[in-house]
């Protein structure tokens, strides 16, 4: 794990999240010897991307389609 003071994190803020990032995690350290560990959030993917399926429908196709739900309501 890389070790950096809380000097260079702060002027190289960039480049440490970034090394955050590739490595996992990052350790800092204060002059008053208390440290701390910067590692990245896994992110999850969204319930909304999902495969779509492709129904060769045209454009005329699926204006009709919306046009028939309309006029059902």
């Amino acid at each position: 794990m890389n070790v950096y003071t809380f000097s260079e994190a702060r002027q190289k803020l960039a480049a440490i999240l970034e090394r955050a990032r590739k490595d996992g995690e990052v350790q800092i350290k204060r002059r008053d010897g208390q440290s701390f560990v910067l590692k990245p959030i896994k992110t999850t993917k969204s319930p909304l991307d999902v495969p779509g399926d492709n129904l060769n429908l045209s454009s005329k196709d699926i204006v009709d389609i919306v046009r028939e739900m309309r006029e059902r309501n």
